[in-house]
């Protein structure tokens, strides 16, 4: 299951701010950009990213005798995040890790372990070639990338056909447009004893958990509004409140559930609907008989128009390298678009390229159930990349969990007094 994945490889992070103090400035670059050699990378431990990358740097191998990719999956540790700080803090680690969180990279820059793309003479074209108007929220304060905008996996809302039928819906064209459809529809599946719950979006505290409720209908309401901007919160706003309210409603009445659920809500029959990626499509498989409609909104976005939280994973290329100059062609040749149609093929996840559905017409044609992933994958906020990133969002989940999921005080106080917090908190720096 890649949420599962991607969530276990983050749930130790706050260790990260054991070495974000470790060292300042931003990270490396400029010194021996152009030194050529081995290298060596780490990825992802999950099957299908394995085999991709054992491909990859196969394909590099045979035509580079002389600069020989050695690879191994990420090392065991707590998080993948805390291993990637010890290794910093250690100054091993490897060049290129294709498994690093963009909520982390802040910390990571501050422990001066990342080198800035943009030292390399074509980094910033090629990125933003590459990923279009997306790349820009992968930008850092000064306006480098330390990370590569890699793959992400948008999420949309799943719904269960056969729950829906049982409740008199119409499970091929539900009524999930707006907050007031979304929420009639909830009560029907409800009331008729369809489905327990309408949706069992996770209540725990963790920091990365309001990535999964809040923050894509945020997104959606918004147009693509980052948590974020401009070094100031953005969500104590007629938005932030609307989509704060209509997720309170779904808890004040029951539709939502507040306790954790030991295992996944929706492959279990415990609720009708899910947000998840297309990760999903594999992982519920033929266990459950799904649809996919966009996140809601207020007033009823449409699809082609709809924004939604990207769920990403990058690439950062570390200051620990002597070989740069390959290991930066290394990463160029991983996120061609020969090698992001292997990773579209072999994992199901959206590399971070403009015009998917143009760029790989025939997965997508034999591959249908992935279109619309590969449609939304150009319209997705990322978490803003910001000092105390992790902070930042734990600060957020903990107010957003009592004021929301279990209506602990009013909602404008949580925004308000939450957003001066947020903007203390990014104004350290």
């Amino acid at each position: 299951m890649r949420r599962s994945m991607t969530i276990a490889a983050l749930t130790a992070a706050g260790a990260l701010t054991l070495t974000a103090c470790g060292s300042g400035g931003g990270g490396g670059g400029g010194d021996d950009l152009e030194a050529r050699g081995d290298i060596t990378i780490w990825y992802s431990n999950n099957e299908a990213e394995i085999e991709w990358g054992k491909q990859m740097v196969e394909a590099w191998n045979a035509d580079h005798p002389d600069e020989q990719v050695k690879a191994q999956e990420i090392p065991a540790g707590d998080s993948s995040e805390a291993v990637i700080s010890a290794a910093i803090t250690a100054g091993n680690a490897p060049c290129l890790i294709f498994n690093t969180s963009p909520a982390a990279v802040p910390q990571f820059e501050k422990a001066g372990g990342l080198v800035s793309l943009s030292s390399f003479e074509d980094g910033d074209d090629y990125i933003n070639a590459r990923s279009g108007d997306n790349a820009a929220q992968y930008a850092s304060a000064d306006g480098e990338f330390y990370q590569m905008p890699w793959k992400s996996n948008p999420v949309v809302i799943f719904y269960n056909k056969a729950m829906f039928t049982a409740a008199g819906l119409d499970p091929e064209a539900p009524a999930l447009s707006t907050y007031d459809e979304f929420l009639d529809t909830a009560r029907t599946l409800t009331a008729s004893g369809a489905a327990p719950y309408a949706i069992y979006p996770s209540p725990a505290s963790q920091f990365f958990q309001s990535w999964f409720d809040f923050y894509p209908l945020y997104g959606a309401e918004t147009g693509g509004t980052l948590l974020v901007e401009d070094g100031k919160a953005t969500f104590d706003s007629d938005a932030g409140q609307a989509v704060s309210e209509f997720w309170a409603t779904m808890y004040e009445e029951g539709l939502a559930g507040q306790e954790e659920f030991n295992g996944d809500s929706f492959v279990a029959g415990n609720s009708a609907m899910t947000i998840a990626g297309p990760w999903a499509i594999d992982y519920f498989g033929d266990d459950v008989d799904w649809g996919t409609v966009p996140v809601p909104t207020s007033a009823g976005t449409p699809a082609e128009e709809t924004y939604t939280f990207s769920d990403a994973k990058n690439v950062g290329l570390f200051s620990a390298c002597k070989n740069k100059g390959t290991a930066w062609d290394v990463l160029k040749f991983a996120t061609s678009e020969e090698q992001d149609g292997q990773l579209l093929e072999l994992t199901g996840q959206m590399p971070l390229r403009q015009d998917l559905t143009t760029v790989y017409p025939d997965f997508f044609a034999e591959n249908p159930a992935y279109e619309v992933f590969g449609d939304q994958a150009g319209r997705v906020v990322e978490v803003p990349n910001v000092a105390n990133s992790i902070e930042v969002w734990q600060t957020f989940r903990d107010a957003y969990s009592k004021a929301v999921i279990f209506g602990e005080g009013d909602i404008p106080s949580f925004l308000t007094d939450t957003a001066a917090e947020v903007d203390t908190l990014v104004g350290q720096g």
